[in-house]
């Protein structure tokens, strides 16, 4: 890793009925328009399930109960280093898009269809191979 700042977020991976939960990340966003399992930044002094209860309430409009760590995964950018931590999580109510431009249910066979974000592309690539 370099000497970067590093930032932490948190995503949930969520699963209904054979398919994923996915957001597309505003266009004003660094990335923008690309897809993701929700989540988002831990703040300074946040634990990582406060934050994706947070930010799972501010983008989609429901309450999570986060489970387990399945994965983390770290990745440099030119001015920081990403560091993803991805948990499942069980949604309660429906996912509604506040502030994300869309949310969609992805079967696995799909997700070649969306564009990721270069994080999370790896993490996608390790689901995709658990699957297989």
């Amino acid at each position: 890793m370099s000497e970067n700042r590093v930032v932490r977020v948190v995503s949930a991976e969520v699963c209904r009925d054979g398919a994923y939960l996915l957001t597309q990340r505003l266009e004003t966003a660094v990335f923008g328009g690309r897809w993701e399992f929700p989540g988002g930044r831990v703040r300074e002094g946040e634990s990582d399930q406060a934050a994706l209860v947070r930010t799972l309430f501010d983008r989609l409009g429901v309450e999570v109960e986060v489970q387990n760590c399945v994965q983390e995964v770290t990745h440099s950018y030119p001015n920081y280093d990403l560091c993803l931590v991805v948990y499942t999580c069980q949604l309660n109510g429906e996912p509604s898009p506040k502030r994300v431009q869309q949310v969609a249910w992805v079967g696995l066979e799909a997700f070649e269809d969306y564009l990721f974000p270069p994080a999370d592309e790896r993490s996608v690539q390790a689901l995709l191979s658990e699957e297989d």
